[in-house]
């Protein structure tokens, strides 16, 4: 060993809110299932994935914004419901962005 210590490298996602640079395990991944946003906490579902911090703040960006539409490439609004009754079961209350 030469004694010096090497970072380990983690994958790096932009949140479609804030537009903040995170670890991926740091953020929510989000994905399109029948015209519907639904959260993938496990990273496992199917499709092309958008992500945001876990923070009713950065939701709400993203919808402001219109990002999902834009992430996924559909057309016209998408259903944010599922995300933001997931955002506040798991956290209680509503939280900001870090």
């Amino acid at each position: 060993m030469s004694g010096r210590t090497y970072a380990r490298l983690r994958p790096e996602r932009t949140c479609v809110g804030c537009r903040e640079r995170a670890a991926k395990t740091d953020l929510l991944r989000i994905v399109v299932v029948g015209g519907e946003c639904v959260p993938d906490d496990r990273g496992t579902l199917p499709g092309r994935g958008a992500y945001v911090h876990p923070a009713m703040d950065c939701l709400d960006l993203a919808v402001r914004r219109r990002a999902f539409p834009r992430a996924f490439k559909a057309k016209g609004p998408l259903d944010t419901a599922g995300v933001r009754r997931h955002l506040h079961d798991a956290h209680g209350t509503a939280q900001t962005a870090p």
